[in-house]
C-alpha cells in the first residue's frame, strides 16, 4: 500500500481523532481548542465544498470534523472515501469511528493500516487496544512506536505500561509525555518523586527531587489536575504559603475533590473563619470526604450540639474513617456514657486506631481492669502511640517494676514526651547518672514541664560556688545564674517550690520586694515553706503582726519551724498560754532541732505559768 500523506501536514490540520475512552482516560491534550460555532460551520462547509470536488484531504478532514461532533453516520462516507484514497489520518479516524460503534476488531484493523503508514495517533490507539486485551508485547510495540514519533499520548501509555510491570524506563517516557505537556503524567510524574521523599513530603538531602516534584505539580494543575491542585496546595501548606495554598485547594475544590475542600475548610477555621470552613466541609462531607465529617462534628461538638456532631461522627464512620468511631468515644465520654464509649473505643482500636486502643486502656484502668488495659497499651504503643507508651511506664511503675517502666518512659522521651522525659531524668538521678539526668530534664523542662524545670535548677544550682554570707538587705552585685532562670521559668508555671528558691535567691541578692512577691505568690497557693519565709522577710522588715499571721498559715500546715517562732512570739508578748500553745506544736512537728528547742521553751513557759 502507498505511504499515506505526510505527517507533518496532518498534525498540523489537527486530523488525527482519538478514540473518547482513550481520550478521557488519559487526559487528552492534543485535540484542538474548542471553536465558535459559526467559525466551525463555516469550515465544515468550506471544507464539504472541497470534498465534493474529490478532494482527499477535504474529505478526511470533513470526516474528521463530524466525528468530533458525534456525527458518526454522516462522518464514516467521508472517512471512508478519504481511506480508500490512502489518506492514513482517515483510517485512523475510521478506526476510531468504528471503536465508537463497539466494532473493536475492525477498529483495531484500520488503525494497522494507519499505524504501519506512520500514524502515531493509529499506534497509539492500537497499542491501547491490545493491552486491554490482554496483549502486552503486541501493546508495547506499538505504544513504543507512537512514542518514539513524539506521540504524548503514547509516552504516557507506554509509561503506565512499564510502570505496571516495574520497568524502571517509565519514568523516562512519563517525563517526556509530561514534557509535550500531558497532565496525568506530569501528575504521576510529580506523585513518583514525591515518594522518594521523606514522610509529609520532608525532602531531606535531596531538595531536588522536592523542587521538581512541585514543578510538575504546577504544571499539571495549571492544566486543570484537581488532584495536582490538591498536592500542590499541600506542599505550599507546610511552607507556610497559606495564601497560595488556599487557591490551589479553591481550584480543586471548585473542580469536586473533596480531600482540597476538606483542607480548604481547615485554613479557614485556623484563619479563625469557621462560618466559610463548615461551608467547605459540608461540601467534602458530602462527598463522601470522612475527615471533614469528623471536622463538622468536632465544630458542633465545641457549640454544644452534640446530637449534630454525632450524627457527623456517624457519617465519618460510615465513610470508612475510624477517627470517626474514636470520636464517637470521646464524646460518649465527655456524656458519662461509659458503656457506649467504650463500645465505640473498641470498634476503632479492632480497626487499628491506635488513640482508641490508648483510649481504651485508660478507661478499662479507670474501671480497675488492669490486666484488661495493658494489651491495649502495648497495642496502641507498638503502634507509634506515645501517649500509650507512657501509660505503659505508669502501669508497670504501679507495680513496682522500675525497670520495665524506665524501658517505656525513655521509648516515650525519645518520641518527644515531656512528662516521660521527666520520669527519665528522676530515674537517672536516682542512679546517679547527673548527666543523662540533666539531658532528659532539659528536654522536659523545654517542653514546658514546671517540675523539670524545678529539677533542672537543683541540679545546677548543686554545682554553684557558695554565695557569700551577708546581712538581709544588704545590697550584692550577682548575675542571675542559669539555675535561677529555670527556676523562674518553673515558678512562672506555678511551681510551688520553685517560687520559694527564687525568693530565697533574690533575698540572697538583696532584692527583698522580689523575694516578698515570690514567697507571697508560694504562700497564697499553699506553699508553708512560702509563707514561713514570708514571715521572717515581714519580720526583719519589722510587720510583726503581718509576720505572725503567715507563721499562723505555715504551722496549720505542719511547718514545725514556724509554730516555734508562734511560740517566741506570743511570749515576748507575754501570752503565754497561747505561746505554750504553739510550742507544744513546734514540738510535735519537730524536725528534732527545732523540737529540742520547742520543749524547753514549752517547759520554761509552764514553770511561770505555775510561778
Amino acid at each position: 500500500m502507498d505511504v499515506m500523506g505526510d505527517k507533518a501536514t496532518l498534525l498540523e490540520t489537527g486530523r488525527f481523532v482519538q478514540p473518547a475512552d482513550f481520550s478521557e482516560s488519559t487526559g487528552d491534550l492534543s485535540q484542538p481548542m474548542d471553536r465558535d460555532e459559526t467559525g466551525e460551520a463555516a469550515e465544515e462547509a468550506r471544507q464539504r465544498l472541497a470534498a465534493q470536488t474529490g478532494d482527499v484531504e477535504a474529505m478526511s478532514v470533513l470526516g474528521a470534523l463530524m466525528l468530533r461532533r458525534g456525527d458518526l453516520d454522516g462522518a464514516e462516507p467521508h472517512l471512508r472515501a478519504a481511506t480508500a484514497a490512502g489518506d492514513r489520518a482517515a483510517a485512523n479516524n475510521l478506526g476510531v469511528l468504528l471503536h465508537q460503534r463497539g466494532y473493536a476488531e475492525d477498529a483495531a484493523g484500520w488503525w494497522r493500516i494507519a499505524a504501519v503508514a506512520g500514524s502515531a495517533a493509529a499506534a497509539h490507539a492500537l497499542g491501547r487496544h491490545h493491552r486491554e486485551r490482554g496483549d502486552e508485547p503486541a501493546a508495547e510495540y506499538w505504544l513504543r512506536q507512537s512514542a518514539e514519533q513524539g506521540h504524548a499520548l503514547g509516552a504516557y501509555a507506554l509509561a503506565d505500561l512499564l510502570e505496571h510491570r516495574g520497568d524502571t524506563g517509565a519514568e523516562q517516557w512519563m517525563r517526556i509525555a509530561a514534557e509535550r505537556g500531558h497532565r496525568e503524567a506530569a501528575y504521576r510524574l510529580a506523585r513518583a518523586l514525591d515518594r522518594r521523599l521523606g514522610p509529609e513530603g520532608d525532602v531531606g538531602d535531596d531538595h531536588g527531587a522536592g523542587a521538581e516534584a512541585e514543578q510538575w505539580y504546577r504544571q499539571a494543575a495549571a492544566r486543570g489536575h484537581r488532584r495536582a491542585a490538591l498536592h500542590l496546595g499541600a506542599i505550599l501548606e507546610r511552607r507556610g504559603a497559606l495564601k497560595e495554598a488556599g487557591r490551589w485547594y479553591l481550584t480543586s475544590a471548585k473542580d469536586g475533590e473533596a480531600r482540597a475542600a476538606c483542607a480548604l475548610g481547615f485554613l479557614l477555621r485556623d484563619a479563625g473563619d469557621t462560618e466559610s470552613a463548615a461551608v467547605w466541609w459540608l461540601r467534602a462531607a458530602q462527598d463522601g470526604d470522612g475527615n471533614a465529617a469528623n471536622a463538622l462534628g468536632a465544630l458542633h461538638a465545641e457549640r454544644g450540639e452534640p446530637q449534630t456532631a454525632e450524627r457527623w461522627y456517624r457519617a465519618a464512620m460510615d465513610a470508612g474513617d475510624d477517627n470517626g468511631a474514636y470520636n464517637l468515644g470521646l464524646l460518649c465520654a465527655e456524656q458519662g456514657r461509659t458503656a457506649q464509649a467504650e463500645q465505640w473505643y473498641r470498634r476503632a482500636a479492632y480497626a487499628g486506631h491506635r488513640e482508641a486502643a490508648n483510649a481504651l486502656a485508660i478507661l478499662l484502668l479507670q474501671g480497675g481492669d488492669a490486666a484488661g488495659a495493658e494489651p491495649w497499651f502495648s497495642k496502641a504503643a507498638e503502634a507509634g502511640s506515645v501517649d500509650a507508651a507512657f501509660n505503659l511506664g505508669i502501669l508497670f511503675a504501679g507495680r513496682d517494676e522500675e525497670a520495665v517502666a524506665l524501658r517505656w518512659y525513655e521509648r516515650a522521651a525519645a518520641a518527644g514526651h515531656t512528662e516521660a522525659a521527666l520520669q527519665v531524668g528522676i530515674a537517672r538521678l536516682r542512679d546517679g547518672d547527673e548527666a543523662e539526668a540533666e539531658r532528659h530534664l532539659r528536654c522536659a523542662a523545654g517542653g514546658g514541664s514546671a517540675e523539670a524545670a524545678y529539677r533542672l535548677g537543683t541540679v545546677l544550682d548543686a554545682r554553684r560556688p557558695p554565695v557569700p554570707a551577708h546581712s538581709l538587705g544588704e545590697p550584692v552585685h550577682m548575675e542571675k545564674s542559669e539555675c535561677e532562670e529555670w527556676y523562674e521559668r518553673a515558678a512562672s508555671q506555678g511551681h510551688r517550690r520553685a517560687q520559694v528558691r527564687v525568693g530565697m535567691l533574690a533575698a540572697a541578692r538583696g532584692d527583698v520586694v522580689e523575694a516578698a512577691r515570690w514567697y507571697r505568690e508560694a504562700a497564697e497557693a499553699g506553699s508553708r515553706n512560702g509563707a514561713f519565709n514570708l514571715g521572717l522577710l515581714l519580720a526583719r522588715e519589722g510587720s510583726d503582726p503581718e509576720a505572725a499571721v503567715w507563721w499562723a498559715r505555715a504551722a496549720d500546715a505542719g511547718h514545725g519551724r514556724a509554730a516555734l517562732r508562734l511560740a517566741l512570739v506570743y511570749a515576748r508578748r507575754g501570752e503565754l498560754a497561747e505561746g505554750q500553745r504553739w510550742a507544744d506544736r513546734a514540738v510535735a512537728l519537730g524536725p528534732a532541732e527545732v523540737s529540742e528547742r520547742a520543749a524547753r521553751l514549752r517547759d520554761a513557759l509552764r514553770e511561770e505559768l505555775s510561778a
